[in-house]
């Protein structure tokens, strides 16, 4: 039997351009970030068993926004932009790296971080980036190898491995696809803890 999972909820509250149009920052906040064409949105809808949640785009970096997801009373997702593909203007980009930076280093909110990126081509500059503020501001770091469809078991498992060696103490990786399905399960048991929700189905009678 699957287990339950609290995601599925997910509803959508707001899309900001500067952090002040952020909700107040107090509860839990988990964000999902990585390059544009790692295939965040298609984790998200994955995630959620909603397939319109988050917009999917054959055009990589439609996301320009910060995109804040209600999971419950207190608890936010936020979808933050797509970096390191996106063909946007100078000035945008450098917003949303100025934007990004202080989010991570005031954001207090902020219980977690889900790093999206593709298990072909995993660890690029923009995500030792990412994992490199998570890292300074002491936020767990989660990476969800995506397209493992894309590979077969036995390379799948050795990208993951790899990955591993590589990363700083505190941090922890998966296999993800969101067309096989492959993974959710697993994400969704590493968001519960940052969430400190149960995986327990309301009126199941669990402890």
């Amino acid at each position: 039997m699957s287990q339950y999972n609290p995601f599925r909820s997910a509803t959508y509250v707001l899309a900001a351009h500067h952090l002040r149009q952020l909700p107040p920052d107090e509860g839990i906040e988990v964000a999902i970030a990585g390059r544009s064409n790692a295939g965040k949105s298609s984790a998200l809808n994955a995630l959620t068993g909603q397939k319109s949640l988050a917009r999917t785009s054959k055009t990589p970096g439609r996301t320009q926004q910060i995109v804040i997801f209600d999971i419950g009373p207190g608890l936010r997702l936020a979808d933050l932009p797509g970096y390191g593909y996106a063909k946007v203007a100078r000035s945008l980009r450098e917003h949303w790296q100025d934007v990004m930076q202080v989010y991570f280093e005031s954001r207090h909110s902020l219980r977690g971080v889900v790093l999206v990126m593709d298990i072909r081509h995993p660890l690029k500059p923009f995500d030792q980036q990412m994992l490199a503020w998570c890292t300074a501001s002491n936020i767990p770091c989660h990476l969800l190898l995506t397209k493992a469809d894309k590979l077969k078991r036995g390379p799948a498992l050795s990208a993951l491995q790899r990955v591993r060696n590589t990363l700083p103490p505190g941090a922890t990786a998966q296999v993800f696809s969101a067309t096989a399905p492959l993974g959710v399960d697993e994400l969704v048991r590493k968001l519960c803890q940052w969430y400190e929700l149960t995986t327990d189905k309301p009126g199941s009678g669990a402890q």
